[in-house]
This record gives C-alpha cells, sequence and structure tokens, in this order.
C-alpha cells in the first residue's frame, strides 16, 4: 500500500520502508515523526486530505541539499551580485501508513 503526504509544500509518494528527503523537521535522529495531511491511502482519496490517515517516519538524518548559486548581473553597468544557499533537509524513513 502507499499513500501520498503532503509537508514543506510538496507531496511525496511513500510505500512502508521508504526513505524520502524533505524540507527540515524539527527533531533528534531516530525521533518519530507524524504526516497527518494524507491526501491518498491505497485507493481512498482524500477531500483535500483522508481522514483518520496518518503516516509515521523516524529522521534518520539531518542533512543540507547542493549549494545552488545565485548570479545577478545587469550589463554595462558594473552591477554584479554573487550568492549561494544551501536548504536544510530532513532525511525519513516511513515505518507505518494507517489509512
Amino acid at each position: 500500500m502507499f499513500a501520498i503526504i503532503k509537508t514543506g509544500g510538496k507531496q511525496y509518494k511513500v510505500q512502508k520502508d521508504s526513505v524520502i528527503i524533505v524540507e527540515k523537521i524539527e527533531g533528534e535522529i531516530g525521533s518519530k515523526v507524524n504526516f497527518d495531511q494524507v491526501l491518498m491511502a491505497g485507493d481512498k482519496i482524500g477531500t483535500p486530505v483522508v481522514e483518520g490517515a496518518s503516516v509515521t517516519g523516524e529522521i534518520v538524518k539531518q542533512a543540507r541539499g547542493e549549494k545552488v548559486i545565485i548570479f545577478k548581473k545587469i550589463r554595462r553597468h558594473g552591477y554584479r551580485r554573487k550568492q549561494g544557499h544551501k536548504q536544510s533537509l530532513t532525511v525519513v524513513k516511513i515505518t507505518d501508513i494507517k489509512a
């Protein structure tokens, strides 16, 4: 059975024992995380969420994503700005799906 969850403004298709990378969730490594916004669970489709459904996961790692370079330039004016950004991410292993 699979489910579609929403976290951090994005949607993820998950199954039991799958590992997903989501935007940062506060918590220690090994702590449990509960996702309440389940948009679809098995053959049940929510309007917008499935009532009573939840997905449980375990935090595996807190990490940082790849560096993204932001470069702004206005030609013939000598204007150049370079900036970098690394997004904070959380690796979560899905342990249980309750529909």
